[in-house]
């Protein structure tokens, strides 16, 4: 343990926040900041790592020593040492010799780095974003009984910089990842040569995108919050009330990359239509349910729905992407029917299920369907909720009359091409 004046130990928080801008993936993230971290909080080894999408499985990225641990693949979150950290069950771990202290040490746990590398004097605290664990924070050193208290108090103040960039990464690249693979096996399935090229070139489009974005937003703000930091360095006592406004201003940096995110994931919709869309929702929300619900896509539209306005085909995606949730989540049913039929006053959609009914489900799903109408009335859509097919389950439908179909303005960059 170091111990430091308050100032000093400012502006090395204030270094790493610098360090972290512009970051765009976690390896380039942790070197960047381990030496700043290091003159908190001496280290022989320095990792963190994310649990993934799920909860199940976890990774490390790690700077300095290179260890099995950064080098394994996705591994089960049961068989870390500190799982008991990423579970939530408790708030830090702190060891004096991590090689015979039996909280690290149990049946299939992976503690193989911990002899190979002798690291013995460890602390560990979470990575939380809005109360919920999304990693760890790790140091060690080959020294027993280097670490107090005191480390875990910095250790944390460190993790609370980290944690909603990290976030932000995490989020970023399992939408990337969630993008390629779906697009990757809708290809395979119909041959798109085309659609993998279109995917390619989206990919390419979303990462400067997001490049751009980090760094004229998230820079900007980090910039901003460093200039504040630095001003607080020049005083001689640090006041909790001097601190708020700072927090703020990284929940607020916080939110800003959460929308970053939210933005930077190819629509299917976008890249392949809406019928591919809807079916790989409808195959997806069954499949991650666990349930055994028989399901069925029936388009009659030949298309028709790709040929309206990119919003009201969004607004069209969002409803039936709804009443499937509602249907999975809610309606206990064994089947599910999506219906996109085209007449001559008009396109409607409809999603049938055979489960409880509309009155066991209307308490828990309110704003769902509140969500849905007001989408509908928003586009000049019909909007219909009654009892399904042999009066069995709900049947929600929406109507698009043809004088609301707003034909798909074509893109002039692409006529010139």
């Amino acid at each position: 343990m170091l111990k430091m004046a308050p100032s000093v130990l400012l502006e090395h928080y204030l270094g790493i926040s610098r360090l972290l801008a512009g970051q765009l993936e976690f390896r380039s993230a942790i070197r960047a900041v381990a030496a700043q971290i290091s003159h908190i909080i001496p280290h022989d080894h320095l990792d963190v790592c994310i649990i993934m999408h799920g909860g199940k499985y976890h990774t490390a990225y790690e700077t300095g020593l290179e260890t099995a641990w950064g080098n394994h693949p996705p591994a089960l979150v049961s068989g870390s040492p500190i799982r008991a950290l990423l579970w939530g069950e408790v708030s830090y771990f702190l060891t004096d010799d991590a090689g015979i202290d039996p909280r690290f040490n149990f049946e299939n746990a992976f503690t193989l780095p911990i002899f190979d590398q002798a690291l013995r004097s460890r602390i560990h605290v979470p990575l939380k974003v809005e109360g919920d664990v999304i990693g760890a924070l790790s140091c060690s050193s080959h020294q027993a009984g280097f670490y107090t208290m005191e480390d875990i108090v910095n250790a944390r103040s460190i993790a609370d910089l980290l944690s909603p960039y990290f976030f932000a990464l995490r989020a970023a690249e399992q939408a990337q990842q969630s993008a390629i693979v779906e697009a990757e096996a809708r290809a395979r399935e119909e041959g798109l040569r085309l659609g993998a090229l279109n995917l390619t070139e989206a990919l390419e489009r979303e990462r400067q995108r997001i490049g751009m974005d980090l760094h004229d937003q998230t820079l900007a703000d980090l910039t901003r919050l460093s200039r504040r930091l630095e001003r607080l360095t020049h005083e001689p006592d640090v006041a909790g009330e001097a601190l708020e406004p700072l927090v703020r201003s990284l929940q607020h940096c916080m939110q800003d990359l959460r929308q970053i995110i939210e933005e930077a994931k190819p629509s299917v919709l976008q890249l392949f239509g809406f019928v591919q869309a809807v079916e790989n929702h409808l195959d997806r929300s069954v499949r991650d349910s666990g349930l055994s619900i028989d399901r069925e896509l029936i388009d009659e539209t030949e298309g028709g729905i790709d040929s309206l306005d990119p919003t009201v085909c969004v607004a069209l995606f969002r409803i039936t992407q709804e009443a499937i949730n509602n249907a999975v989540r809610h309606a206990q049913a064994s089947r599910i029917v999506v219906r996109l039929g085209e007449q001559t006053d008009g396109l409607s959609i409809e999603v049938c299920d055979d489960g409880v009914g509309i009155a066991k489900q209307r308490r828990r799903n309110g704003g769902g369907i509140d969500n849905m109408k007001t989408r509908a009335r928003l586009i000049s859509a019909k909007f219909s909720i009654s009892t399904g097919r042999n009066n069995l389950g709900t049947a929600i439908g929406v109507h698009l009359p043809v004088a609301a179909q707003t034909p798909r303005q074509p893109n002039p960059r692409n006529d010139h091409q």
